[in-house]
């Protein structure tokens, strides 16, 4: 850099930016068939050598390299790299052949790499890199940030005194240095505190020949990055719309749908090529290992391609004259491939992803007999005769298949075995089944992960319906140890009978597990699909079930689920007492808030009982017969009674009538069912989109503190922002208690804590040996958080960090790691 040329005078940050969000192709599914030949096997075209990545590839792929993703209309491009280092190409055909040609590399990464805007690849800067432009060098930075999980931004720029061209440019994290604090001194609501110092950046400067090289490259980050289905939210990222954003979530879950995308990281190519065998027996084609490319530096493989098994076309060969009976023919072209490369990181990520195919996927039951998913079909055998070797083991060669492939591709979803012993109990609307299937099928053809499943009453009718998908399998597996089975469809007249199956999540949002619509309410019926439901579950019971106060719903779960914690859902006996007594206080909002007050606000039995008889006085209900039923099964639903079993705080569950409002007019009979359905998927996909943005906003900001304390600072980094503020206020209320006693019986150290001013009291037991706590107000039992008195018993003790064992994984930060 020319010191006596620069102009420092340009140092403005700019938050503008171009979105490099990478969006996930969807994937057409056709059902076929076909067969992998070893013997056609074509090396030729790949054995073709150039001095690029890129062009390592045969040119039956040259016309894909241009993999523009669409955001928002506007077509992206990822930058491409040429290095003069050297490496071995070794083309593999099906048979295990190889053929070795020179090639270069783009995987040793140093001084004289040139980056051209025009190339297709997955570029990390390093120090020395070269760019056509200073916007080329941006355009890389930028995509290697959203990729990371981070937003950039254009920190300053030096120009020439002389001619005004760019001399140097810096771009840093948008973390980068600190607010100034006499701008917000005057503001009644500061804004949330985000930069904290980074120092990670990059810095160019141009060269005697005209290119930008990079002078400097921080790579350290001193704060989380946000994951990639939030990267949109970044400042230097265009926001996405709404559809895209979740989409974009699902297809970047590997957990969910396992889709390749740029960018995705392996660390080494067998875990790569694992992958992409996996994925390709879902949709129904084997994979070739068509090329690798080996450094001639240390012979660690630089690049690999992965194909589908119809890639290239069959070379001629003189020997096919002599055949009586030539081989099928079963390469055509296919341009479906997987390129990964290995980038300065030492992972290899994949830099080239196509996933149209120019033929039929093979069928499910068919995919174990494609050669490249033959091996893992053979553990899954072993393992399908070690886990099921009683009646459910498959009893012929189509049922051995779709157990081999998963339930999600070609599975008959109708139940046979479990069939009523009577006719279903309402009447469903001529044509709807045939409707409900073909939507159901349309949902598993773009995902295969989709399950549904069909119960039949005595006259072979479809009756009972469960449905669930891959997001909802999810959610189940890191918060299903609470459910919430809402039958509200009863409060409404003539509703569709809806059943979802409804939890909390760890910012204490509503998510959904599965559905069902329930033709028939008898016991039988919601045995089926209880056992139904933890089947799909792959097994997995939850802690506790929450339900409707139904003598019919009790019946089956104490015969389907006996181990489980079953409680009456206390909104629903809210809503109960609301429309019994509708007709006699019609417009009264005081008894409809004592009513709220009386069953919400009260946590200890003494309170409750008080308020129910005040509530009776007032508006002279003690002659009701129906609410003196409800009150002696109080222990059934009250929140003062059976503390003791986990509910994760879905006391609050009241607050879901916000579901019922929205689904209301979709739940009568007569509306339409596809309807129905999809504004049940809006709905799920709001919930699913709120996620995101709380754990965008928690990577964000950091919620505020009451004071400078360390327990607080640690659990503040531990929970989410929800839970965090539930924990800071019972830390608050501990400052207002007392320690009147403390009693010793060897390890165990029992306290007699109180409000200050107040007569009741708390027994809180602290055991010395394993540091455990426990209240006797049971509120840690009841929603996983500590209460302000066990917090207090752990000052007393000096205790500064919150024990470990205190700390619910649900509620973290980390529930979904």
């Amino acid at each position: 850099m020319d010191s006596c040329e620069a102009d420092m005078s340009s140092q403005l940050p700019e938050e503008d930016g171009k979105n490099e969000l990478q969006m996930s192709l969807r994937m057409d599914v056709d059902e076929g068939q076909g067969r992998e030949n070893s013997k056609d096997s074509s090396v030729g075209k790949s054995s073709e050598s150039t001095n690029t990545e890129c062009n390592c590839q045969s040119p039956s792929a040259s016309s894909i390299n241009k993999s523009l993703m669409e955001i928002h209309g506007e077509e992206y491009q990822t930058l491409g790299i040429s290095s003069a280092y050297k490496c071995e190409t070794e083309v593999v055909d099906g048979e295990g052949e190889s053929h070795t040609s020179e090639v270069s590399s783009s995987d040793v990464f140093g001084g004289g790499v040139v980056v051209k805007d025009e190339e297709v690849t997955y570029v990390i800067p390093t120090v020395g890199m070269e760019f056509e432009t200073e916007d080329h060098a941006y355009k890389c930075y930028s995509r290697y940030a959203v990729l990371e999980g981070f937003s950039i931004r254009k920190d300053f720029v030096n120009k020439s005194r002389i001619n005004g061209v760019v001399v140097s440019r810096r771009y840093t994290c948008y973390r980068q240095g600190y607010r100034p604090t006499k701008h917000s001194a005057n503001l009644r609501k500061p804004r949330q505190e985000t930069r904290t110092g980074c120092l990670a950046h990059m810095t160019i400067a141009r060269q005697p020949n005209g290119m930008f090289q990079v002078t400097h490259f921080e790579t350290k980050h001193n704060h989380e990055f946000v994951t990639q289905s939030t990267a949109y939210m970044l400042p230097s990222q265009k926001r996405l719309s709404f559809a895209q954003a979740v989409e974009a979530d699902l297809s970047n879950s590997s957990r969910m749908d396992g889709i390749p995308k740029l960018g995705m990281g392996f660390d080494s190519e067998d875990h790569a090529y694992e992958y992409y065998n996996a994925y390709a027996g879902r949709l129904g084609f084997s994979v070739r290992k068509d090329y690798v490319n080996r450094s001639k530096i240390d012979g660690a493989v630089a690049s690999r391609r992965f194909t589908c098994f119809r890639e290239g076309f069959r070379q001629k060969d003189k020997r096919d004259l002599n055949v009586k009976r030539s081989q099928k023919e079963t390469r055509i072209g296919c341009l479906a491939q997987l390129v990964v490369s290995r980038q300065a990181d030492g992972k290899y990520r994949v830099t080239h992803f196509e996933e149209k195919h120019n033929h039929e996927l093979v069928a499910a039951c068919r995919v174990p007999m494609l050669r490249s998913q033959k091996r893992l079909a053979g553990s899954q055998v072993v393992e399908g005769n070690v886990q099921d070797v009683s009646e459910n083991q498959p009893k012929s060669t189509s049922e051995l298949s779709q157990n081999l492939a998963g339930n999600e591709l070609g599975y008959n979803p109708i139940d046979y075995k479990s069939k009523l012993s009577s006719k279903r109990t309402r009447e469903m609307k001529e044509g709807e089944v045939e409707r409900i299937q073909q939507y159901f099928k349309s949902k598993q053809l773009k995902n295969p992960s989709f399950i549904y499943t069909m119960q039949l009453d005595a006259e072979d009718q479809i009756t009972n319906i469960f449905w669930a998908d891959a997001k909802m399998l999810v959610d189940y597996s890191d918060f299903g140890d609470v459910v919430f089975f809402d039958t509200t469809y009863k409060l409404i007249k003539d509703g569709r009978p809806f059943c979802p199956f409804v939890g909390m999540n760890h910012h204490k949002q509503m998510v959904i597990f599965g559905a069902s619509l329930l033709y028939d309410d008898s016991a039988e019926s919601f045995k089926w699909l209880f056992r139904t439901f933890i089947e799909v579950m792959s097994g997995k019971k939850p802690k506790t079930i929450l339900t409707d106060q139904d003598a019919v719903l009790v019946e089956a779960i104490d015969l389907a689920l006996p181990e489980m914690d079953h409680r009456i859902c206390v909104w629903h006996v809210y809503q109960k007492v609301l429309k019994q007594f509708n007709h006699l206080f019609v417009g009264s909002d005081s008894f409809v808030n004592d009513l709220f007050s009386c069953i919400f606000d009260h946590e200890e039995e003494e309170d409750f009982i008080k308020a129910w008889k005040v509530m009776l006085d007032a508006y002279g209900l003690w002659e009701n017969e129906w609410l003196n039923e409800i009150f002696k099964d109080r222990e059934e639903w009250a929140i003062a009674y059976r503390k003791n079993i986990f509910c994760a705080d879905i006391r609050t569950v009241h607050l879901r009538e916000y579901f019922t409002c929205n689904l209301r007019k979709h739940l009568r009979s007569d509306s339409d069912v596809i309807s129905f359905f999809k504004h049940l998927g809006k709905m799920v996909n709001d919930w699913h989109y709120k996620e995101l943005e709380a754990n965008y906003n928690m990577s964000q900001h950091m919620p505020r503190l009451i004071g400078d304390v360390i327990l607080l600072k640690h659990a503040r980094g531990i929970y989410t922002p929800n839970i965090f503020e539930l924990f800071q206020q019972e830390y608050e209320a501990s400052l207002n208690i007392v320690v009147n006693q403390c009693t010793e019986n060897g390890s165990l150290f029992e306290y007699k804590v109180s409000i200050y001013g107040q007569l009741r009291e708390y027994a809180v037991t602290y055991n010395l040996f394993d540091e455990t706590v426990m209240c006797n107000c049971m509120k840690y039992e009841f929603m996983g958080v500590l209460c302000s008195h066990a917090l207090k018993v752990l000052d007393y003790r000096n205790i500064k960090l919150l024990p470990s064992h205190c700390i619910l994984k649900r509620w973290t930060r980390d529930a979904r790691v």
